[in-house]
């Protein structure tokens, strides 16, 4: 008697759920995502127990006929694809046809269908894989999944799940991003007698981002928006048959052609550089609607975030890419959330560029309070309810019946010119106001119509003051550096400066930091980095870790101004020495460097190695704090600044100016 046998449906079916459902949010997202594939403009999720007693999506989809019905719980029964080319390019969320037989497997479903060519509707009942009943009935068109009882016939599974919070949370984040990724359609999510969310269709992405989470989130946010021409290189070369029919001129659905192969687009947000994450947690990233977690994306979006941040901190991201089907495989995981792309580093290249493109533009100034009160956390930013009301994204509290965030549709949106450009709410037209209050140092505030809409123009307090003045200033950018005036020093380690914007505070070191650092970068490029000699060379002792990583960035060392050789079995012996930096730290800068790369747990590349040099060379360079600078020496480190691509952090992540506007200087003196 032979060993080998072929396992039944049944035990077939709940080893696929085992790859495809892990929690209640596995099956939310899959039902989720036919719901869309089917065309759904309005979808509604009822959970209850955080989705261990129900599931039910509804939709207004296309539905189904009576024999797709009852086909599509058979493994492997799809609409999507119909042969294997068809994976090359796959454009729609859904395609293997695992989801229903491998759900169905493990609950008590039922499936409520109706095409919109047919007079009545089909109802499927299946409990744990068997199907119980099957049956017409007058229901409406599209299409009603509900999930009763998941795992119940898997117990070992069913005690792996967190609690109905923790699942509930899943759910509410997996739903809220898809809300962002589609803003044409109505979503809706209820947890019991809860509305959880409540998203009706708008007009852009601004406007979802601003109706889920308010206004005080999408301020945090800076919009992206870019895109980049495909080519052909590196790309195998279509089949024979394929090649005939463009040589005829014949080019495929979407438009594309060997001559033309398209292009990627990138829009979407990511945040200011003083919202900082512990964790990856807020990183939402959709590849052609789809949500993924992609290490080449992820490793993207950490270097265009390098030296702007700290390293061992996160931004909060949500990106939308859309580039040819052809050009990314999503054929990989059974749950589709990992994917691959055809040219991995251009992609790579592309998001990273982009992203660091926008931070330049913007380049936002952290606020004085904003700073004070930030500090690394690791909530999500972008889910209902992952944060206080204090910190500076403005979510929406915890329910504490529900466990999780109550988040009401808007009455009325208000108009945004383009999804990714800027968001500006249009409020009434004040009436103008002439008086000018006259600063010395020529700080000038100008009157702009702040008295409060309810009192009246003419309204006085009771204390007799005029009314307060609202400076009506639009944000500043750090390009208004050029036009500040040094007042003074605090403690010989921060700079005092003012301008039209407000008070300013200047960090004198990671100023300097940030100057320096990206002249030594241009120098090296140039490859006119300077030096000084030393008159003693320094010799230095390497532990083994060290000796390693010098002997692979000895090179770059030596393009940034060293000069040092072996001298002996574990020794170096420096003798030139980047300019500025004083003899006495040239052995601790150099095993410095040797320590992170040592530490590095990822592979060096060319471009790393440059920025770390530079930083550690900016940093022993610079001028330190508790070092009193003159009228003239201030001025030109403002100006210096002024002239940086990135004056808002130095190269380790640390802020260099914070300014305290002149709509919180009026708040502290009760003018408004």
């Amino acid at each position: 008697m032979g060993r080998i046998h072929v396992l039944s449906e049944t035990v077939a079916n709940q080893i696929a759920a085992g790859e495809v459902v892990e929690r209640p949010a596995s099956v939310v997202k899959e039902m989720l995502e036919n719901a869309l594939d089917a065309g759904a403009m309005r979808i509604k999720i009822s959970v209850e127990a955080g989705g261990k007693k129900l599931i039910q999506i509804t939709d207004n989809g296309c539905g189904m006929v009576r024999d797709d019905a009852m086909l599509a719980f058979e493994r492997h029964a799809t609409s999507k694809i119909k042969n294997a080319e068809d994976l090359l390019s796959v454009g729609t969320l859904g395609f293997r046809g695992e989801a229903l037989p491998s759900i169905a497997s493990v609950s008590r479903l039922r499936l409520e269908t109706r095409a919109e060519e047919e007079a009545a509707g089909t109802v499927v009942e299946i409990n744990g894989g068997k199907i119980a009943r099957v049956e017409e009935a007058g229901v409406p068109l599209g299409t009603s999944i509900t999930v009763r009882d998941l795992f119940f016939n898997t117990p070992a599974r069913k005690k792996f799940l967190k609690a109905e919070s923790t699942e509930l949370s899943h759910i509410a984040s997996l739903v809220t991003q898809y809300a962002l990724a589609h803003p044409e359609k109505h979503f809706e999510l209820h947890s019991a007698t809860n509305a959880m969310l409540v998203a009706p269709p708008v007009a852009g992405y601004s406007e979802r981002v601003y109706q889920v989470f308010g206004k005080e989130t999408l301020d945090q946010l800076i919009p992206v928006a870019s895109r980049q021409a495909l080519e052909r290189v590196g790309l195998p070369q279509p089949p024979p048959w394929r090649c005939r029919e463009e040589d005829e001129g014949e080019v495929s659905e979407k438009g594309l052609s060997p001559n033309n192969p398209g292009e990627m687009r990138i829009h979407g947000f990511v945040s200011k550089p003083e919202i900082q994450k512990l964790n990856r947690n807020s990183i939402f990233v959709f590849v052609n609607g789809r949500t993924i977690r992609d290490r080449l994306l992820q490793h993207a979006l950490t270097e265009a975030y390098r030296n702007i941040i700290p390293p061992a901190v996160f931004p909060v991201v949500l990106l939308f890419l859309e580039l040819p089907a052809g050009e990314v495989d999503v054929n990989v995981h059974p749950s589709k959330t990992e994917v691959r792309f055809r040219q991995q580093s251009v992609m790579h290249d592309f998001v990273r560029d982009s992203v660091r493109a926008a931070l330049m533009k913007a380049r936002p100034v952290p606020q004085f309070m904003t700073e004070i009160r930030s500090h690394a956390t690791a909530s999500q930013s972008l889910t209902p309810g992952a944060m206080t009301p204090d910190m500076t994204t403005g979510a929406q509290p915890w329910n504490s019946t529900s466990g999780a965030a109550s988040v009401a549709p808007l009455v009325s949106a208000p108009h945004i010119s383009d999804g990714t450009n800027g968001f500006a709410l249009q409020a009434p037209v004040p009436p103008p106001f002439s008086a000018r209050f006259q600063f010395e140092d020529g700080i000038a505030v100008e009157a702009n119509a702040a008295i409060s809409l309810a009192r009246g123009v003419d309204a006085i307090p009771d204390n007799g003051c005029a009314p307060a003045l609202d400076v009506g200033e639009e944000e500043p950018t750090l390009a208004s550096l050029s036009t500040l005036k040094p007042l003074g020093q605090i403690r010989n380690s921060f700079i005092l400066a003012v301008n039209e914007d407000g008070l300013w505070i200047v960090d004198q070191h990671v100023a300097h930091e940030r100057v320096l650092f990206e002249r030594v970068l241009k120098q090296r490029a140039a490859q006119r980095v300077e030096s000084q000699r030393l008159l003693m060379p320094i010799v230095s002792e390497l532990s083994p870790a060290q000796q390693a990583v010098f002997a692979e960035i000895s090179d770059e060392l030596q393009h940034n101004g060293f000069e040092a050789e072996p001298f002996g079995a574990r020794s170096v012996a420096v003798k030139v020495a980047p300019a500025g930096v004083e003899a006495a730290a040239v052995e601790t800068m150099l095993h410095e460097l040797l320590d992170q790369f040592s530490r590095e747990e990822q592979s060096l590349n060319l471009e790393k190695i440059r920025a770390r040099i530079a930083a550690s060379i900016a940093c022993h360079a610079a001028i330190k704090v508790n070092m009193p600078l003159e009228q003239h020496k201030m001025e030109w480190l403002l100006a210096e600044l002024a002239k940086t691509d990135h004056p808002y952090a130095c190269p380790h992540g640390r802020p260099v100016v914070l300014r305290y506007s002149m709509k919180d200087i009026q708040k502290a003196f009760k003018r408004i």
